[in-house]
């Protein structure tokens, strides 16, 4: 499971900061096209950089999914919990046991359509040809405007991404039915910094020297 969590992680950095510096890359672009200076906007104008904002698309929809999955894991997701917790501890862990299966069987149904909808918009052809089975008949599928890539690719987003949460609620399901504990996500916690007990004692040679009476030469 350490291995998934990392794998989850990377990919969602890696989504997040590639995003990043397409957009980055972009704008300088447009800027330098856009700047009257003879070498450095015709060089500018010979980039082509109109893919750029329909990666950046495919990249955040697929962080969405993904990152969906992970707030599932970590507990990060926005919940009303007000009338459950009031509950008993009997009522409520039913309450709670039936609210992460049914999100378990909601992501199965849309994990299920997206296979569905992807194996029809092209996957079938892939799979055909890569078995050397494929038919003229066969549709290869659309591709997208800018990048010219396979739409099935891109949507493949949504069965894996979906099917990822499926799991993740049922892996919280497992552990609540076991532990009673449901993940939660402290917001004001920042990972790689170690915790700092605050306590009001103060150190004795502090005390010693802080009072009046104690300073040399009082009586």
């Amino acid at each position: 499971m350490k291995f998934l969590d990392r794998l989850e992680e990377w990919l969602i950095a890696f989504l997040i900061s590639g995003a990043t510096l397409v957009i980055f890359a972009a704008v300088v672009h447009r800027f330098l096209a856009s700047w009257n200076i003879p070498v450095v906007q015709d060089l500018a104008l010979q980039i082509d950089m109109t893919w750029a904002q329909e990666l950046c698309i495919i990249m955040f929809v697929w962080m969405a999914k993904f990152g969906a999955a992970y707030g599932v894991r970590t507990g990060i997701h926005v919940g009303v919990d007000v009338l459950i917790n009031r509950l008993g501890d009997s009522a409520r862990s039913r309450f709670v046991l039936f609210g992460l299966l049914s999100g378990a069987l909601f992501t199965c149904i849309v994990a299920v359509l997206g296979v569905r909808f992807i194996w029809e918009n092209g996957a079938h052809y892939a799979f055909m040809h890569a078995l050397g089975q494929a038919s003229p008949e066969l549709f290869p599928g659309p591709t997208t405007p800018d990048l010219e890539w396979q739409t099935w690719i891109v949507y493949s987003a949504i069965p894996l991404g979906t099917a990822l949460m499926c799991f993740r609620f049922l892996q919280v399901a497992y552990t609540f039915a076991r532990t009673g504990e449901l993940p939660h996500h402290d917001h004001s916690h920042v990972e790689g910094l170690d915790d700092v007990e605050i306590t009001d004692e103060f150190h004795p040679h502090e005390a010693h020297t802080s009072h009046p009476g104690n300073a040399k030469g009082s009586k």
